[in-house]
C-alpha cells in the first residue's frame, strides 16, 4: 500500500437513470436535472451506465447529446457501453458526434463480451451473423482505431457531386485520449494499459486466484498497478473508481434507514466470489462524510487515485439522489482534498 493516497483532482458521479416504462420521459428529464446538478454543484464529470431491454438508459449517447446542450463544462461519460451491442464504426460517428456539440467533453467508456442473454436476444440484434460476430478486445481496437482516424474506406475523393472521406466524420481529435476501458481483471487492465486507453474499476473485480483469502481492495490495487506499468504514461495513466458510497451528513432519519437497509442487503455478498465468473463486490459505504472519507484512505486501491466516479445506487428517489450527490460535493470531496470545478 502507497505510504500516502494521491491528492484527489477530479470528482464524478455515475447514474443508471432509471425510468417507469408508462412514463420514460421523467425518468430521462430526472437524469439530466441529476447532471444540471452536479455541473451546478461544481463536480467534474457525470457517468451513464447502459441498460438494454431494461427500464435504464438504452442510448447513454443520445442523453449525452442532450446533457451537452444543458451544461457547458462537466464532462460527460459512459460506464460503459457494452461494445457486443454496437457496430464500431458507427459508434466511433456518433461519439465523435456528440463530442463536437459539447465542445470536447465526451468520456466514453467501453467493455467486450458476449450481449447479456445473447441466446434470446441473437436472432434481433444479429439474426444473419450471431455466429460470426467477434466479441473480443478486436471490438475495441476497431473503436480506438476508427476513433483515432485510422481509414475506414479505401476510397475518398470526389464521386459526381459528393465528396467523401476515408476516415470518420465528423473527426474529433482529442477523442482518441478520452476512451476508457471498463475492466475487472488483470488482462482487461493489462490490454487498456498496452492500448493506451484509460481504466474504469469499479464495484466489481474478478477473483481470479486459486485460494483465498480475497481482499477486494487488494485485487482492485493490483488490477490499477498491472495497468499503469503496461501503460505507455506509467504512473500519470487515468485510472477512475466506482464504488457505491453514500453520506448521510444532511439525510433524514427516513433517509438513513433506507440507506442502511440498501446496503445491509447487498453486504452479503461482498463476503467471498459470486458464481462461475467469480465476482467480488466491493461494500456499499455509508455514513457521514468524516466516516466515508476514513474508510476510502484506508482503502488500497483508492489510494492509487486521483479522480473518481462514485455510483449513485440504484432505485433511489430523485430526492435522494440530490441529497447524496449535495453532500458529496460539499462535504465528502472537500474531506478527500478535493476542489469543485469554477
Amino acid at each position: 500500500m502507497p505510504s500516502t493516497p494521491r491528492p484527489l483532482r477530479k470528482l464524478g458521479f455515475l447514474t443508471i437513470g432509471l425510468f417507469d416504462e408508462t412514463d420514460p420521459r421523467r425518468g430521462h428529464e430526472s437524469t439530466l436535472e441529476i447532471i444540471e446538478l452536479g455541473e451546478r454543484l461544481g463536480f467534474d464529470s457525470a457517468w451513464l451506465r447502459h441498460r438494454h431491454l431494461q427500464y435504464g438508459i438504452s442510448s447513454p449517447v443520445a442523453v449525452m447529446a442532450a446533457a451537452s446542450q444543458r451544461t457547458s463544462r462537466i464532462e460527460l461519460g459512459t460506464a460503459v457501453i457494452p461494445l457486443g451491442w454496437e457496430n464500431p464504426l458507427r459508434l466511433a460517428e456518433d461519439l465523435a458526434t456528440v463530442d463536437i456539440l459539447s465542445g470536447g467533453r465526451v468520456n466514453p467508456g467501453v467493455s467486450v463480451g458476449p450481449p447479456m442473454h445473447f441466446d434470446e436476444v441473437k436472432e434481433a440484434l444479429y439474426p444473419d451473423t450471431a455466429d460470426a460476430e467477434d466479441f473480443s478486445y478486436e471490438r475495441v481496437r476497431r473503436l480506438l482505431d476508427l476513433v483515432r482516424g485510422k481509414p475506414a474506406s479505401d476510397f475518398s475523393g470526389v464521386q459526381g457531386f459528393e465528396v467523401f472521406s476515408d476516415r470518420v466524420q465528423p473527426h474529433s481529435p482529442g477523442l482518441g485520449r478520452r476512451l476508457w476501458y471498463g475492466g475487472g481483471s488483470l488482462g482487461s487492465a493489462r490490454w487498456a494499459g498496452e492500448h493506451g486507453m484509460n481504466f474504469l474499476t469499479s464495484s466489481v473485480v474478478k477473483a481470479e486466484a486459486a485460494e483465498g483469502p480475497y481482499d477486494f481492495a487488494d485485487i482492485q490495487f493490483s488490477h490499477i498497478r498491472a495497468f499503469r506499468a503496461a501503460h505507455p504514461d506509467g504512473e500519470d495513466a487515468r485510472v477512475s473508481q466506482g464504488l457505491v458510497v453514500i453520506p448521510t451528513d444532511s439525510a433524514s432519519p427516513q433517509q438513513r434507514a433506507k440507506y442502511e437497509a440498501y446496503a445491509a442487503k447487498r453486504t452479503p455478498r461482498t463476503a467471498s466470489p459470486q458464481g462461475p465468473a467469480r465476482l467480488m463486490f466491493a461494500p456499499d459505504i455509508v455514513g457521514t462524510s468524516a466516516e466515508i472519507a476514513e474508510q476510502l484512505r484506508a482503502h488500497a486501491a483508492f489510494r492509487e487515485m486521483d479522480e473518481v466516479a462514485f455510483a449513485l445506487p440504484f432505485s433511489f428517489d430523485h430526492e435522494d439522489y440530490v441529497q447524496i450527490l449535495t453532500d458529496i460535493a460539499t462535504k465528502l470531496g472537500p474531506a478527500l482534498g478535493w476542489k469543485p470545478a469554477a
